[in-house]
């Protein structure tokens, strides 16, 4: 018996919730771990000895296939979360 099988509907929802809100959190880290757009009132020119380009970071297809790996993760676990419980009744 898994532990899933334990929770009721409510709470399964709960966890795929959870999980998603997680995977935001997860990706929006790895997106930001190559140091996005490097602007602000901190790149005044003035105020910085380096150059800055603004398009600095991922390239987008790659933040494309992280968010749908993400994406995907969770649809996965959500069907796995929120399938029926199988009956283990052989008794008919």
């Amino acid at each position: 018996m898994r532990v899933i099988d334990r929770l009721s509907k409510a709470q399964r929802v709960v966890v795929v919730v959870a999980l998603g809100l997680a995977l935001g959190v997860i990706g929006t880290y790895l997106i930001s771990l190559s140091g996005g757009i490097r602007s602000g009132w901190y790149g005044y020119a003035p105020l910085t000895a380096t150059i800055q380009a603004p398009g600095a970071g991922l390239a987008a297809w790659l933040q494309l296939v992280i968010w749908l790996a993400l994406i995907g993760a969770w649809a996965l676990a959500s069907i796995r979360v929120l399938r029926p419980a199988a009956d283990h009744d052989t008794s008919a």
